[in-house]
């Protein structure tokens, strides 16, 4: 991925989405971590919490599960603001529920998340 990635935040959902459905979380991770970094104020938790949900899922592919816990965790908290009126979207409620998932049981099913609804 480029260093100075500048998508607007619907064209950095569908390319994490994209990336995350070639299973390439990390890569993703880098989309969303560039939108969180330029997006105002009110928005930057949600993008961070997005960003943190794609290295938990690289964590889980890399076999560290307890780092994969302490992220998908921190990550679906600092999503939950977001849920009552999700932005650009965002399926908030279910990233939420799936980083939960992932977290509490990360040998049961494939490791997924879908951004959008």
């Amino acid at each position: 991925m480029p260093d100075d990635i500048d998508l607007p935040p619907a064209e950095a959902l569908v390319e994490a989405q994209r990336l995350l459905d070639a299973d390439r979380p990390f890569h993703a991770h880098e989309v969303l971590e560039a939108v969180w970094k330029a997006a105002p104020e009110p928005e930057r938790e949600l993008w961070r919490g997005l960003a943190q949900v794609a290295v938990g899922i690289t964590h889980l592919r890399r076999g560290n599960t307890r780092g994969a816990d302490a992220l998908l965790s921190r990550a679906a908290e600092r999503l939950v603001p977001y849920e009552a009126d999700p932005p650009h979207g965002i399926d908030v409620q279910g990233v939420v529920q799936r980083a939960r998932h992932l977290a509490g049981h990360p040998q049961e099913g494939p490791i997924t998340v879908r951004l959008m609804s």
